[in-house]
């Protein structure tokens, strides 16, 4: 079967980039630009050795009926405790890292898939060449060593694939696992363990008449993000966990596309969280539900005391608006008014315009919708504890940034998010391998103001007159075009025929990396799926024929919204199309702090329906933006020099080039 990316193509990605980047990004070191790291160090001397193997394999997912094609990270422990590796069964996750603080570890990846891949350790602080850069993908047959020591503090990250153009699709497959670290604060509080410390990963997956998985269907699905239509925990359909009468851990991780969750009771219980991405918090925060966009991850206390033998409590993933564009806000409330889609044609025209033809069949087809409320888990209380940990006041103390920390208050470094039609950025511009702007270069010790915002383009919204008042003004690329939006420079360094942007062409509009979302993308439902590993993936130079369907380029398109545009309907829009949405936004490396949310006029009113469940208190790697919403953080940038990515966790948006990197000097 072919392969998603070609061989050929990902050797030019690579070598290009070791050949041009010593030029264009002077600041990295010799040491930092080597090959492909394929043997272990000699003077590197691990607590703890490990082999991943990658490939594919059949799984049972659903509870009846055949096992389902997927990619599979298996694990096999070389050297270190016997704990270090937890085996999760008969599943497609790969096995859980147990890994304690202080550890040094190799790691070798062997590919045996039929396509490039690599890992990335989402959430651990290691140097460049450990990190899962895209620049250091493999191809078939190939290995990678990993060597890093463990930094973090106690705290739940995760691993999983990171090749460029195709994360979105093998993470999907499977390609992700747990990764939980501890240290000897940890253990002083007395925590669930054992058996009372429980994996919850959240996915969400579609299935075909076989159980064998689906993948993205059309232009809707990589706009909007990839949503399925059953929801899978710990790799299986219709989780139920039987629990005692006492406290648990749940680490939960939002192991999804780009589906967000938020979390609550049926009974209307509180939740409690004493975690948050990879780091305890300092004290527990309770909250009326809790928020979870993909790559995020909480540690919950649930706490099953006083509750009776036989009882049972359903988690949910509780309703809430505004996350996603207004067209499909209006879609989905058609949908429950009417049980599905009207049909009558001239209502569908006055409530969707042309929604339903320029997203290929529909945006909301294929799946449950962003916001549905939905049954996650059900919790059996089966037997009665005789004892029970508590809940302890404070957890860990840590250094808490604020303005007074970073080094550049005054000129926050800028991520502005865009969101045009097939071609969602950063700083108005798509990855690619070998260019890093001005203010993306940061000295290595220093921490940095950092300001998330939705980037509008001049006059569309709260930022559209900002010019680059974020940040050092870049030397190239006209200024960044990003005044704020544009994508002419996008790119210089893509003359091998990719395409130069440009949304008035549609025809040959590609984003950085170089995939031809247009004009080379054949959709044929069945057909596609055999283009990645014999039915798994979206497949390359693949046209959705009727994902243009009344679709006119540029900015003369007169598409009628749900009884016409409503104000502030003017943001991120193509035709007068609006795009905005919510987009989790990690940074790798090190964790970073909150400083600040601040809503502005052009937010969502959904906004109130989900503000209550950002736990902002700790650590973090991954935060929601929701529409309108601009996020500071402070993030530290020590002990390792590099390249280190930043990027959209919506996967079907990092797909698309919505990712760029710093530079650490």
């Amino acid at each position: 079967m072919s392969s998603i990316i070609n061989p050929q193509r990902r050797q030019f990605l690579q070598y290009s980039f070791f050949g041009v980047a010593a030029a264009s990004l002077p600041g990295i070191s010799a040491a930092a630009m080597k090959q492909i790291k394929s043997e272990p160090s000699p003077d590197f001397h691990p607590d703890v050795e490990i082999e991943f193997t990658s490939r594919n394999a059949f799984m049972p997912i659903l509870s009846n009926g055949e096992k389902s094609k997927v990619q599979k990270y298996y694990g096999k422990l070389l050297k270190g405790p016997e704990n270090t590796l937890q085996d999760l069964g008969d599943n497609f996750l790969g096995p859980v890292m147990n890994l304690v603080k202080g550890q040094k570890v190799r790691v070798y990846y062997k590919n045996r898939l039929n396509e490039p891949s690599i890992i990335h350790w989402h959430g651990l602080h290691v140097p460049q060449a450990s990190d899962g850069h895209p620049m250091y993908t493999i191809g078939p047959g190939e290995q990678y060593v990993y060597e890093f020591e463990v930094m973090n503090p106690a705290g739940t990250s995760f691993y999983h694939s990171h090749a460029h153009e195709v994360t979105g699709d093998q993470v999907y497959f499977g390609l992700a696992g747990l990764i939980q670290v501890t240290d000897e604060a940890e253990k002083a509080l007395g925590l669930p363990s054992g058996e009372y410390d429980v994996p919850l990963v959240l996915q969400d997956r579609r299935f075909d008449a076989k159980n064998q998985l689906r993948y993205v269907r059309g232009m809707h699905d990589k706009m909007m993000g990839f949503l399925g239509d059953k929801i899978i925990v710990n790799g299986k359909e219709d989780a139920e966990f039987s629990v005692k009468t006492r406290a648990y851990r749940f680490r939960a991780l939002n192991g999804s596309n780009s589906r967000i969750y938020k979390l609550g009771w049926d009974d209307g219980t509180p939740l409690t969280a004493i975690g948050t991405d990879a780091h305890l918090l300092e004290k527990p925060e309770t909250r009326p539900y809790i928020m979870l966009a993909p790559g995020e991850r909480v540690d919950l206390w649930l706490d099953f005391s006083g509750r009776e033998v036989g009882s049972k409590l359903v988690l949910y993933s509780l309703s809430y608006t505004g996350a996603m564009p207004p067209m499909y806000e209006r879609m989905r409330g058609m949908q429950s008014d009417h049980g599905g889609m009207d049909d009558d044609p001239a209502n569908e025209t006055r409530g969707m315009g042309m929604g339903m033809g320029m997203m290929g069949g529909g945006m909301m087809s294929g799946g449950l919708a962003q916001g549905a409320k939905f049954a996650v888990a059900t919790f059996n209380v089966t037997a009665a504890a005789e004892d029970s940990p508590k809940l302890p006041t404070k957890l860990v103390a840590f250094d808490r940034l604020t303005e007074a920390s970073v080094d550049n208050a005054a000129k926050p470094i800028p991520i502005g998010i865009s969101e045009k039609p097939m071609r969602p950025q950063l700083n108005g511009k798509s990855f690619t391998l070998d260019h890093v702007f001005d203010f993306e270069k940061v000295k290595l010790g220093s921490i940095k103001k950092i300001k998330i915002f939705h980037d509008h383009g001049p006059g569309g919204g709260q930022h559209g007159d900002a010019k680059m008042d974020h940040g050092a003004k870049p030397k190239d690329d006209s200024a960044m075009q990003m005044e704020h939006g544009a994508d002419k420079q996008d790119d210089e360094s893509m003359q091998d025929g990719h395409g130069r942007g440009g949304m008035g062409k549609m025809g040959g509009m590609r984003h950085g990396g170089g995939m031809d979302m247009m004009s080379g993308m054949q959709h044929d439902g069945d057909a596609q799926q055999a283009n990645h590993e014999g039915g798994m993936g979206m497949g390359r130079g693949m046209r959705d024929r009727s994902g243009m369907r009344g679709m006119r380029h540029g900015g003369d398109t007169d598409m009628q919204m749900g009884g016409g545009m409503q104000e502030g309907d003017g943001m991120g829009m193509m035709g007068g199309m609006n795009l905005s949405m919510a987009h989790p936004i990690h940074l790798h490396g090190q964790q970073y702090q909150v400083l600040s949310r601040k809503i502005g006029p052009m937010g969502s009113k959904g906004y109130e329906t989900v503000k209550d469940g950002f736990i902002d208190s700790g650590w973090k790697d991954t935060v929601l933006v929701m529409p309108g919403e601009e996020v500071e953080i402070a993030k530290p940038f020590q002990d390792f020099k590099g390249l280190f990515l930043y990027h959209c966790h919506n996967l079907e948006h990092e797909n698309l080039g919505m990712m760029r990197q710093f530079l650490v000097e």
